[in-house]
């Protein structure tokens, strides 16, 4: 059973509100819902072009004002745990998700004391903000909704990865901090009843989209005639999932928080689950780079005689990557009814499309 929460009217907190995924789920409730006082929070950091993320700023206010709903955007990290209190303690916050993170496998091996900073501190000061935030009788925070991420199931054999296969063995640094914000908020969750939601994204694309995922840097490159590299000699399957579908699928989940119970000891039963958005059909890489290379020429990104064998590199597995992604998103239609439905062939063209415009035109 979930408890129902109508975001109209709502207080809500999206941090990473710059980011890929946190810009498009803002721009969505912007524009959908009324009376919602919406937060963002973003620290803007160079791991990739901030000139990206400060479009995307742009078209959360543009999205604000085409909407009937309130947004304020703060600059600052969720690893300052005074601001965090301080925004708490402002907004009285009713749902707060956090997407605010170090992203990428690759970057953990030589960087990894951002993903502790971001993604293990910064992620317990939203936990206890969120505990406290139910001090002194307050109705607190209704739901929090967390990114995971399909890395958590790391060299798992067993396909389609579901939420009840065992995620003990990450193989990055990433995947590991990922899977314990999974602990971390299931134990919050039991001891402060705090109704928490774990979302394991599954390679996320679209139009502006984070430069350092395949398909945008190889696009990057080509146009440079630079090489690109197809890791594991292109012996890998993703399961790709395009921004829109993953946009929806946290929105409904942000409205169905999960139930608080009691136990026969007396105490909480954790209101915790963990889902994976995913579409379920993994794609192989080399399949999906052609597919890429026809809507990049399609339009216009490219030119047609363009030669993409002379650019195709095949190289052997990075550390940290795993060869195969792939979801079992069961739970998210039995809880929520919907499935991630977008094909490649579409979610490619609009990214080569926005891609086109964004830098070309």
């Amino acid at each position: 059973m979930k408890t129902r929460i109508d975001l109209n009217n709502q207080t809500i907190l999206i941090t990473g509100a710059a980011g890929f995924i946190g810009a498009a789920l803002t721009q969505r409730i912007l524009r959908e819902f009324s009376g919602c006082t919406v937060v963002g929070l973003d620290n803007m950091n160079d791991y990739y072009d901030p000139a990206l993320k400060e479009y995307r700023c742009l078209q959360n206010k543009n999205a604000e004002m085409d909407g009937k709903c309130e947004y304020n955007f703060i600059r600052g990290s969720i690893a300052d745990k005074e601001l965090v209190d301080e925004l708490f303690q402002k907004y009285n916050f009713d749902v707060v998700v956090n997407l605010a993170a170090q992203a990428g496998v690759r970057y953990s091996i030589d960087h990894p004391d951002v993903y502790i900073e971001s993604n293990i501190v910064g992620f317990y000061n939203i936990l206890e903000a969120c505990r406290h935030s139910y001090d002194n009788g307050n109705s607190g925070v209704q739901h929090l909704i967390y990114a995971s991420s399909s890395s958590v199931y790391g060299g798992n054999k067993k396909v389609p990865f579901s939420t009840d296969d065992p995620v003990d063995h990450p193989v990055s640094l990433y995947a590991a901090t990922k899977k314990s914000n999974e602990l971390l908020a299931h134990s919050y969750a039991k001891l402060y009843n705090i109704p928490s939601t774990g979302l394991r994204f599954f390679t996320v694309y679209g139009p502006a989209g984070r430069p350092d995922m395949f398909y945008f840097s190889a696009t990057n490159r080509l146009i440079k005639g630079q090489d690109i590299q197809i890791f594991n000699y292109g012996n890998c399957k993703r399961d790709f999932t395009y921004i829109d579908d993953i946009v929806e699928g946290i929105l409904r989940v942000m409205q169905g928080a999960p139930e608080k119970k009691i136990g026969e000891d007396g105490l909480p039963i954790p209101p915790y689950a963990i889902y994976n958005i995913g579409g379920g059909q993994p794609e192989n890489l080399l399949d999906y780079v052609q597919t890429l290379q026809e809507e990049l020429v399609r339009a216009g990104v490219l030119p047609e005689n363009y030669d993409f064998d002379a650019h195709k590199k095949l190289v052997a597995m990075q550390p940290g990557d795993v060869p195969v992604t792939y979801a079992d998103s069961t739970g998210l239609e039995r809880d929520y009814g919907f499935t991630p439905k977008i094909g490649i062939q579409e979610g490619l063209r609009k990214f080569a499309e926005w891609y086109k415009d964004f830098y070309m035109l």
